[in-house]
């Protein structure tokens, strides 16, 4: 019956068989262009949802640690005022730039100080000022980027 068949039809079976057998010996590992947009587009949802909440979550680490270093800055200027004696740091420490202070009296004070006051701080939107007069008794006001008076 093979022999009845016209050749062309013969060599389109052969090709068939060819085609099923490799098939079989390599399956398509690529994805089809419908997969790989719906992956996109979850992706994309994903992101859309998360973005804001990475953001928000970077900037109150930024403010825990400005109230941190804030912190460890009043603890400092206890430390110095115990350390020379209220009268003695109370002389040195008029008439001077917070960053002076913080050069001059602080550092050795602080576990892991920066160069700079300003550097100290997490980024340059956070500032502390000591009180001029009485830094042993009163904290340091705390300004941030949002609330001009941070609380902490």
């Amino acid at each position: 019956m093979d022999r009845l068949k016209p050749t062309a039809d013969r060599g389109m079976e052969k090709q068939m068989k060819i085609s099923r057998t490799l098939d079989r010996l390599h399956p398509r590992s690529a994805f089809s262009l419908l997969e790989l947009l719906v992956v996109i587009a979850v992706l994309g949802i994903i992101l859309f949802f998360a973005f804001p909440n990475i953001v928000q979550i970077k900037s109150d680490s930024e403010n825990e640690l400005a109230k941190a270093r804030a912190e460890a800055l009043n603890l400092a200027a206890a430390a110095y005022f115990q350390d020379v004696g209220p009268t003695t740091a109370l002389s040195n420490w008029t008439g001077k730039s917070d960053e002076d202070r913080y050069e001059e009296f602080l550092m050795r004070y602080i576990a892991f100080p920066a160069p700079t006051l300003e550097e100290f701080m997490p980024s340059s939107e956070y500032e502390v000022n000591f009180h001029p007069t009485e830094p042993h008794r009163q904290k340091a006001t705390l300004l941030g980027p949002d609330n001009p008076d941070i609380p902490y």
